[in-house]
């Protein structure tokens, strides 16, 4: 006596496979929201109690990274300007503007204006500016093109395999130390034969110490 239909073996093989791939596919679905912008805030602009423009200062203008970011070659970190470093020009510039009527009560108050942090890595990551900038790391790789950034978004996804893909091939990113602040740079010939030379001049360590654990958690 036949107590299940005969259809009743073809519906649990369906069945089986059907759960292995929405399985998969669930798996999928978690590591692409993981990588999305919506998680890692990629290119996600942060609006600031200021919104200081780095395409009109830097783009427009000319400034240099380091007018305002004066710790970057021997710091750690890459210090916030104080109030005073905007005040130079802006005691005489667009004194009267609304836009900066934040920046003239911080001066007169002595207390920092609260910006909102664009590039936050967690707390067990280390990174130090100083190192990369001396190594021949340019802005730009990191940050993308900020002197086209109105408000400044996060460039890179930060993730670990993003640093560990310069890391295991440093040579692509290198750049003469003259060159580490220049928007747009260009290599003046193959970037792999001059990144070579550079790895070389600067002393930087092989790929398989730069992927090391240790070297970015400590």
């Amino acid at each position: 006596m036949q107590i299940f239909h005969r259809s009743t073996n073809t519906i649990s093989r369906v069945s089986v496979f059907g759960a292995v791939f929405f399985v998969a596919f669930l798996g999928w679905l978690m590591d692409a929201v993981n990588r999305s912008p919506y998680v890692t805030q990629q290119h996600v602009a942060r609006v600031q109690p200021v919104q200081f423009s780095h395409a009109h200062h830097v783009g427009g203008m000319g400034l240099d990274c380091r007018y305002c970011h004066t710790t970057v070659e021997r710091s750690a970190f890459a210090n916030i300007p104080p109030t005073k470093t905007c005040m130079n020009c802006h005691s005489q510039i667009w004194n009267q503007s609304p836009e900066i009527a934040p920046v003239q009560e911080s001066f007169r108050t002595d207390k920092s204006i609260e910006w909102v942090k664009v590039y936050d890595l967690p707390d067990y990551v280390y990174f130090n500016h100083s190192i990369h900038v001396a190594k021949g790391v340019g802005c730009e790789t990191c940050h993308g093109r900020i002197d086209k950034m109105p408000l400044v978004a996060q460039h890179p996804t930060l993730e670990m395999s993003w640093c560990l893909d310069c890391h295991r091939a440093p040579e692509k990113h290198l750049r003469p130390r003259d060159q580490i602040f220049t928007m747009g740079y260009v290599p003046a010939g193959d970037q792999e034969v001059i990144g070579e030379r550079l790895k070389a001049q600067y002393h930087i360590r092989p790929s398989n110490e730069l992927t090391e654990c240790w070297t970015c958690h400590r």
